[in-house]
């Protein structure tokens, strides 16, 4: 949607002028505004983990302080910066220009995780599994909540079936 600018025009004119664009503009803070409550909420509760507002001008900026963009949503936010495009390049711009806050955002989840899997060891709930051969069973159990891999793992998983017997056995081998 293209917003009205400000333009030269004088006369009687000008007052009706600034007020059809003030409308405008209110209208599409409030599109804005309705459109993010409705996709970045759910059950009362913010649905992704941040939020980055682009834009020219000062309009984000009002959009975050505006009374119809949900409160809920302005903790999430976790930047808010200027693009000079619209479409596809402006949004490029937005993610190239928030890319150190998006990673933050990243860090900050893992390191809860991590947090989480500490506390748990060290409440000694016995809810935590390690190694292969504990996490497969608990895995093929359907008993894990979260799993955590090491990314460099090199594990093969061999599963065998004596056809006589009808029995499965599984081996898990590593390079070495």
């Amino acid at each position: 949607m293209e917003l009205p600018k400000k333009h030269r025009k004088g006369g009687q004119s000008s007052v009706r002028f600034a007020r059809l664009r003030d409308e405008k503009r209110h209208n599409y803070l409030r599109k804005v505004a309705e459109l993010s409550n409705g996709h970045f909420l759910s059950n009362d509760m913010p649905n992704v983990a941040g939020l980055v507002l682009a834009g020219s001008a000062a309009f984000k900026t009002e959009l975050s302080q505006s009374d119809i963009f949900d409160k809920r949503l302005v903790p999430i936010i976790v930047k808010i910066v200027d693009v000079s495009y619209g479409g596809e390049n402006g949004f490029n711009q937005a993610i190239t220009l928030a890319a150190d806050a998006l990673s933050n955002v990243k860090f900050v989840a893992e390191k809860k995780l991590i947090s989480k899997f500490f506390e748990e060891i060290a409440q000694d709930t016995n809810m935590v599994k390690f190694g292969v051969h504990d996490t497969m069973k608990a895995l093929e159990m359907g008993a894990l909540e979260t799993l955590i891999l090491y990314e460099e793992i090199d594990i093969t998983r061999y599963q065998i079936k004596n056809p006589t017997k009808g029995d499965t056995r599984t081996f898990f081998l590593t390079p070495n």
